[in-house]
């Protein structure tokens, strides 16, 4: 059981003490700092096209299987029942939610590795691609929807839950929102939460789409303890359901137990540390975890889905084809930039590269093909 918060515990972001934005504006009307972040968000070109996204099934496999739109959405849900819960701002939480896949490619995780590879081995000075430090490109730099200045221009705290991963390299160049990654120090709680949501999130959503693909079965998924436990808890209490509502209800149960877990162990955490301002938990050990036992059966739903699932064969097929698309335009565009649209050339090599990385990242899965076929094939 666990006890919601009504008012702001001291160790939450609060908008009015942001450490602001970019570019200086004036606060907003009707509403805080960190909801006009999560709004922006909403409304900007890169979140929509999330909808056209790969989470692990090719957008055009199926209707009904997850994309990177519907997972920011499940995520945001569990995140921000997490801010409640644990008195942290739940606008915050939200925003970060919704923004943290905005820099991810088409055709998910293997459009960013291939994508990576590209740029490392055609053009090294360009310093390769990191899906999170995409993310924040796209907020800070890609998005042109204001006069004032390019990107969405959002607050600190928003931007600094967006890059939940940096490699020193990249965060040298960063600024204040690089830091932590430099000098070892935490992201806020909201930040931290929306970490663990998102992988609440997808290793259970991905169980719910690879049993609908017929990819996994219930007879593997039940010999792992989270699963099975939850199975014969769900079993026992609806005997006579019919399978489809058996697993949802095993979902169900699994994504309550783990942010139940998640909650408790925050809360002892928090008790233990006792931070009275968000600079202390910054300054502190990582305070949002599950406990032992739950990590260990969280990390073996991850592996079991990382070696029936994602390596799967049929998945595996996809996965090639995908890393050939984005291989193949990037090098098309780089061997002739005047395939590209003008908004999209550069005079210098390193720049030209970056460009062409950040044209194929915005793509969904279907331009991207679609893209590939008007470049080589003559139909």
């Amino acid at each position: 059981m666990t006890t919601r918060r009504t008012d702001p515990a001291p160790y939450a972001c609060r908008p009015e003490a942001s450490r602001g934005r970019r570019h200086p504006e004036p606060p907003p009307a009707g509403r805080t700092d960190f909801q006009r972040d999560r709004d922006r968000i909403i409304h900007c070109s890169a979140f929509r096209r999330l909808e056209y996204k790969t989470q692990v099934f090719l957008n055009h496999e199926g209707d009904l299987f997850r994309t990177r739109l519907t997972h920011s959405i499940e995520v945001a849900q569990i995140a921000r029942t997490l801010a409640r819960n644990l008195g942290v701002d739940e606008d915050l939480t939200e925003a970060i939610a919704l923004a943290h896949d905005l820099g991810h490619t088409p055709f998910g995780h293997a459009g960013q590795d291939e994508l990576n590879a590209c740029l490392r081995e055609l053009a090294p000075e360009a310093g390769g691609f990191e899906h999170n430090l995409q993310s924040l490109r796209v907020v800070d730099e890609l998005e042109e929807r204001y006069a004032a200045f390019n990107g969405l221009n959002l607050c600190f705290e928003t931007r600094e839950g967006v890059l939940k991963h940096c490699s020193r390299a990249h965060a040298r160049r960063l600024g204040e929102v690089g830091a932590r990654f430099l000098d070892g120090t935490q992201p806020s709680l909201e930040a931290q939460l929306t970490n663990l949501a998102d992988e609440i999130a997808y290793n259970n959503h991905d169980v719910d789409d690879g049993l609908r693909s017929g990819l996994i079965t219930l007879p593997q998924l039940l010999h792992l303890d989270i699963f099975a436990a939850h199975h014969e808890q769900v079993l026992r209490r609806y005997p006579d359901a019919d399978p489809k509502r058996l697993v949802s209800e095993v979902i169900r149960a699994m994504i309550n137990t783990l942010v139940q877990d998640l909650t408790r162990t925050t809360a002892d955490r928090i008790a233990g540390l006792r931070p009275q301002s968000v600079d202390e938990v910054r300054a502190g050990p990582p305070l949002a975890a599950f406990s032992e036992d739950i990590r260990a059966q969280a990390d073996a739903l991850k592996q079991f889905l990382l070696k029936n699932l994602y390596r799967h064969f049929q998945v595996m097929r996809m996965t090639s084809k995908a890393r050939r698309v984005v291989r193949e335009l990037f090098v098309a565009f780089q061997d002739d930039p005047r395939l590209l649209a003008d908004e999209y050339r550069r005079d210098d090599p390193m720049a030209q590269a970056r460009a062409i990385a950040d044209y194929i990242a915005g793509m969904t899965d279907r331009y991207a093909i679609r893209e590939h076929r008007a470049i080589y094939r003559m139909d």
